[in-house]
């Protein structure tokens, strides 16, 4: 067999056992992970595949706010919407206590809520939306329809408490009245579909 010019057999056969020491060190020192990896790659496909199991309905955010809970954002919307809030491109979320978002400054005043929990978010180009679960008294369903109507905002009530929306230019306002609770949605050039029903849903279950 030829020899290539220029290789020193001296040099090379130390070098080759070397890197093979070296390689054969950074398998041993894995080894102990295999069973770690295993498992984690087991869990991933099962979670993967596993249905969502829905929550009891003594177990919705409604009814833990209801108790004297505060619940977190992630908790007041569906893995769908969540999803799409999330993976519109660089969304920021910001959890906070702030007053509920609306542009009738005075019906907060007038209300009073007790803020559970806000959920603001703002999107790379600028859009934003801001949800707040807030504690309210009997009377503010009456209240907030009378200073909503207006404000020209178009209100319904039924069987599950009372509904408002309204809005003006490149903004949509939503408020629900339910079981002693005020969920309110305002929406910034930033729309996801169907945003306040599908958080209504999930929340009140």
């Amino acid at each position: 067999m030829a020899r290539v010019g220029g290789r020193n057999s001296w040099i090379a056969v130390p070098v080759g056992l070397g890197c093979a020491a070296i390689v054969g060190a950074l398998i041993w020192l894995s080894l102990p992970m295999v069973p770690v990896t295993v498992a984690w790659a087991g869990d991933m496909l099962r979670n993967a595949t596993a249905p969502r199991v829905e929550p009891p309905a003594d177990e919705t955010p409604a009814r833990q706010t209801l108790a004297g809970k505060a619940p977190e954002c992630r908790a007041l919307y569906s893995d769908a919407l969540w999803n799409e809030m999330t993976w519109t491109g660089r969304t920021l979320l910001d959890q906070n206590l702030d007053p509920p978002p609306t542009t009738v400054t005075s019906l907060t005043e007038v209300l009073a809520p007790d803020v559970r929990v806000t959920c603001s978010w703002t999107a790379s180009d600028g859009g934003a939306v801001s949800s707040t679960l807030a504690a309210v008294d009997d009377e503010a369903p009456a209240l907030a329809e009378a200073a909503l109507r207006g404000q020209g905002f178009s209100c319904a009530t039924g069987e599950e408490g009372l509904r408002c929306t309204g809005g003006a230019g490149d903004a949509i306002e939503a408020h629900v009245f339910r079981e002693g609770l005020w969920l309110v949605s305002l929406e910034t050039t930033w729309h996801p579909e169907d945003y306040a029903t599908r958080l209504e849903r999930q929340v009140f279950g």
